[in-house]
């Protein structure tokens, strides 16, 4: 052995004491005793936990091995215990071994003790590492009753999209389109600014739903942390409020992760939002970002990342603390500590699957009325930040006198599609699936220069009936539209095809179909470029 051996030595007689020690020397186990002779002591060296075996002779005064035995039953039932004896009979060797003795030693046969010694060592190193296989082994399927239990919720989240994010459209539309028609003045203005604020939340909610099960797509790019956080520190001030104390501590360097801005956004804001709610009565908020080595697996991910650099960020609270059974239960979906109306219990949800989406990892510390700290490590890379898109210059005017085909099946968004594009002077066809649009437009080729359509339909998809339309007039212009999460990035690789994600508002729809209309093709692969075109009213 090359690490000491920490041993309990039961014995009250020096000379014996060092005679066992001289032998286990000599056996090549060297150790670090603690000897005791009293039962408080005893229980005192068992409850420090400090010790891998225990040495024990069997009549003491005022204590004995079996009473020892007992107790070391009770508070360490891992640590082999050994007695070591010179008044030990057969009879009484058997009884103690029953009671869960690791083996006796006489000691007038010293030369039994390495061996016996040896063998128990053996034995609990075996037992150790069978416990450590079968926690790993717990932990594992704990991991994947969570994942299944968020593949659920991703099923049913991604099935409620698509109707969810109609009505949203619906809602949101008709709420910017009485905004509108009213001015600053009017006496309902402000309720219809709540209505379209509680569809953004609504929108919100969808997407996280969405995130923390991984059915939301996610556009990464190579960012770096500390502007990221620096630009949304307004914003986190107005969440958390005038009675709480922000503070930043920034890495120095240029810290670097490959992301999608918005959900590491969303991520900061739902720590930050989690933070104010711990701490109602006012407090301390500090946010930290530096660049660590990582030699050890974070406590929650969802699949093991690979160890090396990292990129940390720290959001700590001085808030009312969680009970460490709260923490096994905070990243689950809709697990909740707030009163009800007060939470959905989504929010750490989402950070969990933003995070272990972006291959990174989570430690949580708590302590009760002391407060809380979230570390969250994404992994660091090298590359230099992806350029940001410069803004366009925004349009006079969205309206047009092209003609479009519109194939929607859900009547209500139909409805309201249609109402604002001829608003703004565009012809509209319309139906309400792929299979009657597709008859319609066929015996009209020439007369709709874009198709406006949903993917997710009955009898004929939106992209089925792309194909088929391109046939008959390849340079049709075509928008899709959709509720799913999963159609996101259909037609990116067409030159005259974009996609729009519900829900959304006529203002965005509208630029959308413009920019599309604007553009022509090159003769050659290149990027569209904008023509100047005077069919639309100015």
């Amino acid at each position: 052995m090359t690490t000491p051996l920490r041993l309990l030595q039961l014995e009250d007689n020096p000379a014996d004491a060092e005679l066992i020690l001289a032998t286990l020397n000599e056996g090549g186990i060297p150790c670090e005793t603690i000897r005791v002779d009293r039962r408080d002591t005893f229980v005192d060296t068992l409850k420090a936990g400090k010790i891998d075996l225990i040495l024990a002779d069997y009549s003491l005064p005022g204590f004995d091995g079996i009473t020892a035995l007992a107790l070391a039953q009770q508070l360490r039932p891992d640590i082999p215990f050994i007695f070591v004896s010179g008044t030990l009979g057969e009879e009484l060797a058997i009884d103690a071994m029953h009671r869960g003795a690791t083996d006796y030693i006489l000691k007038q046969r010293l030369g039994r003790l390495v061996p016996s010694l040896q063998r128990a060592i053996r034995e609990l190193q075996e037992r150790q590492e069978r416990a450590r296989v079968e926690e790993a082994l717990r932990q594992s399927e704990k991991q994947l009753r969570q994942a299944q239990k968020m593949e659920a919720v991703g099923r049913l989240a991604g099935g409620l999209a698509h109707d969810f994010n109609n009505l949203l459209t619906v809602i949101m539309g008709h709420a910017q389109v009485l905004l509108n028609d009213m001015t600053t003045e009017h006496p309902f203005r402000n309720k219809i600014e709540e209505m379209q604020k509680a569809g953004d939340r609504a929108a919100t909610l969808i997407r996280q739903l969405l995130t923390f099960s991984r059915k939301q797509p996610s556009t990464p790019k190579v960012l770096s942390v500390n502007p990221l956080i620096t630009n949304f520190e307004t914003m986190m001030r107005r969440l958390i409020g005038e009675d709480l104390e922000l503070t930043l501590a920034l890495a120095p360097q240029d810290l670097r992760i490959s992301a999608d801005p918005a959900q590491i956004e969303q991520v900061l804001m739902n720590l930050v939002v989690n933070a104010r709610d711990a701490m109602p009565k006012g407090g301390r908020l500090r946010i930290e970002t530096s660049q660590v080595e990582l030699t050890r697996t974070p406590m929650y991910h969802a699949q093991l990342p690979a160890l090396g650099t990292f990129v940390k960020l720290s959001v700590s609270d001085t808030g009312v603390g969680m009970l460490p059974d709260t923490l096994t239960h905070i990243f689950e979906p809709f697990f909740t500590t707030k009163e009800e109306g007060k939470g959905t219990g989504l929010g750490l949800s989402t950070v969990f699957g933003i995070v272990t989406q972006s291959g990174g990892g989570l430690d949580v510390t708590s302590l009760i009325g002391q407060g809380s700290r979230f570390d969250v490590y994404f992994p660091a890379v090298r590359s230099h930040p992806d350029p940001t898109a410069p803004d366009q210059a925004p349009r006079s005017s969205n309206r047009g006198r092209e003609t479009i085909l519109l194939v929607e099946d859900d009547a209500s968004v139909r409805d309201l599609v249609r109402d604002e594009l001829k608003k703004l002077g565009y012809r509209v066809l319309e139906s309400k699936n792929g299979l009657e649009a597709c008859l319609a437009a066929t015996q009209q080729v020439g007369n709709y220069q874009l198709l406006l359509t949903d993917v997710v339909m009955p009898g004929m998809s939106g992209t089925e009936l792309a194909q088929h339309l391109r046939i008959l007039k390849p340079d049709l212009r075509i928008l899709f539209i959709s509720g799913y999460a999963d159609d996101v990035g259909i037609g990116a690789t067409d030159q005259l095809s974009d996609y729009l994600q519900k829900p959304f508002t006529p203002e965005a729809l509208s630029q959308r179909i413009r920019q599309l209309l604007d553009l022509t093709p090159l003769p050659q692969n290149g990027s569209p470029r904008k023509e100047a075109s005077t069919s639309h009213a100015s």
